[in-house]
């Protein structure tokens, strides 16, 4: 079962590699192109991950520099995943299984058809849900169970619930999204669906011949990184450690890692979805009747890239308006840091979907209430996990990851009591 979870589970390009080499023998493909269709999903995947790898890379200093500014790696010792997986990991392991079983069985046997598929948050999730059971008083079988169940309905039912928001974004229901973006992307096609226009995509941009450029979204979000950098570099320039560098240089580094990181990205992105797609249609028809597969945020990127970007500043300015607020009035007896990993990611996606309802204006309304949404979601998860992930939950919250983190300590906490 160890074997089972570090080294499958856990590593999403060989998952995503038997997935597709699975699909492909059901529909009793050659094998050749089992071969050619299993190596070229698990490629992508790669790609794709180290595309998301340089993304984080870039914007991870930011991020740094708002921590140390705010003092949160001053927080008790224990208070992260490496700490508390240490103490849980077997746990979080079990509860990993136990749930992808029932998560299997569901799709099996129920009207929700998702097959979960993002291998990272198959971890997290059950991560998030332990430490859940702990605070709320729970151990032994019952902290696994409760883990594993938790996981399992998450897993289902949320890709399910948005697969009606992605099919408006990619014009068919070939798959659907597995993230913890999943409740605040409902949150922003809901309210895009409201105030939005259809009409005036962000896709439609009109801009003058001399900056055509703008469209290309790398080069745009390479030049967005760019002046976040030096703008944090000139306010925080303790924030960003002993670089060895002029802080120009060292933000137009940034800015080239952050954009080449966006055209990996989507190139893994591409190859993923022309194998696993068509592979995975070998599953759904023999194993899992009409199951749709659940991937990635970045996989709706490549939809509406402009979009992504306009979601991430829009995030970004009005979740840091919020928290400079939050912190001011010590809302929530504890200093939040600037979300920079969460409004990239979560509310790029969620701008996505707010495109997919609403155009332009629905994207940034939408991305704009899901940004708040956000940042209370994470003072409150924070505040909840106060005895386990604090550190984590700041630094990685605000999504899913918070919001079912604090549904499963309230649970716990009335299981726990008996």
């Amino acid at each position: 079962m160890d074997f089972l979870i570090n080294n499958v589970l856990r590593n999403p390009p060989l998952l995503l590699g038997l997935i597709a080499a699975l699909g492909l023998i059901l529909q009793k493909k050659k094998f050749a192109d089992v071969v050619k269709g299993s190596l070229l999903a698990a490629f992508g995947m790669v790609i794709l991950d180290q595309g998301t790898s340089m993304l984080v890379s870039a914007i991870s200093p930011i991020n740094n520099a708002f921590q140390a500014l705010s003092g949160a790696g001053a927080v008790a010792e224990g208070l992260n995943d490496a700490t508390f997986t240490a103490s849980y990991g077997g746990t979080v392991g079990l509860a990993m299984f136990i749930g992808l079983v029932l998560h299997l069985l569901i799709a099996r046997f129920t009207p929700i058809k998702t097959i979960f598929l993002t291998g990272h948050m198959l971890w997290w999730f059950p991560f998030i849900f332990v430490a859940a059971g702990v605070e709320g008083g729970l151990d032994g079988w019952i902290l696994i169970a409760f883990a594993a169940i938790a996981s399992a309905l998450y897993w289902s039912i949320m890709p399910w619930l948005l697969r009606k928001y992605v099919k408006d974004v990619t014009g068919d229901e070939s798959f659907t999204l597995g993230h913890p973006s999943g409740m605040l992307a409902l949150i922003s096609g809901f309210i895009a669906s409201k105030v939005g226009n259809k009409e005036k995509s962000c896709e439609d941009l009109k801009l003058p011949a001399g900056l055509s450029f703008f469209r290309e979204i790398s080069i745009t979000g390479g030049i967005v990184i760019f002046i976040m950098f030096i703008v944090v570099g000139l306010a925080i320039p303790e924030g960003l450690g002993d670089i060895q560098e002029n802080i120009f240089i060292y933000a137009i580094k940034q800015g080239f890692t952050f954009g080449a990181g966006l055209i990996v990205m989507l190139q893994g992105v591409r190859m993923l979805i022309n194998q696993i797609v068509p592979a995975f249609k070998g599953i759904s028809e023999k194993v899992v009747p009409n199951a749709l597969p659940a991937f990635d945020c970045p996989i709706l990127f490549n939809y509406k890239p402009n979009a992504v970007l306009i979601g991430f500043i829009t995030a970004m300015i009005t979740s840091t308006i919020v928290i400079l607020i939050c912190n001011y009035f010590n809302v929530f007896n504890i200093l939040i840091i600037p979300l920079v990993i969460t409004s990239f990611f979560e509310c790029g996606a969620a701008a996505v979907i707010g495109e997919g309802q609403g155009g332009l204006r629905g994207a940034i309304i939408g991305t704009m209430v899901a940004a708040i949404v956000m940042v209370i979601l994470v003072g409150i998860s924070a505040v909840v996990y106060s005895g386990t992930i604090q550190n984590w939950i700041l630094i990685f919250g605000g999504n899913d990851l918070s919001l079912f983190g604090i549904l499963g300590k309230l649970i716990s906490s009335f299981l726990g009591g008996f």
